[in-house]
């Protein structure tokens, strides 16, 4: 299960300038989907999670995509995902461990005081929809369905230290 992470935790966006959680925070709550481009687990929930996170792409939060890979590798597993989503590179798996996960897909909701409000690791649809619904109520937003058809069957994830 997630962790808090450390105020200082830097999360560097493709193309902009690395910010600590702390500055992430100031206004909006977070909500990412950590990936690992280099396994299976995370390509099968590629489009469910930008889908998940284009529901909440006009709501007060910030979303994005944690991908353990450089730039050029988080590009060139999102495709045109990079143009829609806020994408956070992390080649060293440093976010990866500031926030716990022990498993990849990961979804993580950070409140705007930097601490974990709900996390699901793996493709659990039932710990993602718990995820998406506390979401949903604390913005007084609609929740995307969570499995839709067409979605993977549940599956446990790779390690997150990769």
């Amino acid at each position: 299960m997630a962790t808090d992470p450390p105020a200082d935790l830097t999360l560097d966006p493709l193309g902009g300038e690395p910010r600590t959680v702390a500055e992430w925070l100031t206004t909006f709550h977070l909500c990412v989907v950590a990936l690992d481009p280099f396994t299976n687990e995370s390509s099968w929930l590629l489009e469910t999670a930008g889908r998940l996170l284009a529901a909440y792409s006009a709501a007060d939060v910030r979303v994005a995509f944690l991908v353990t890979g450089t730039d050029d590798e988080a590009r060139r597993f999102l495709g045109p995902w990079v143009d829609q989503v806020l994408v956070f590179a992390d080649p060293g798996r440093t976010a990866v461990a500031g926030l716990g996960l022990q498993a990849l897909p990961a979804l993580v909701h950070l409140n705007t005081s930097g601490a974990v409000e709900d996390s699901a690791e793996g493709w659990d649809p039932d710990a993602w929809r718990r995820v998406a619904e506390n979401l949903s109520r604390i913005l007084g937003w609609s929740r995307p369905l969570i499995p839709a058809p067409g979605d993977p069957t549940p599956f446990a994830g790779s390690p997150a230290s990769g």
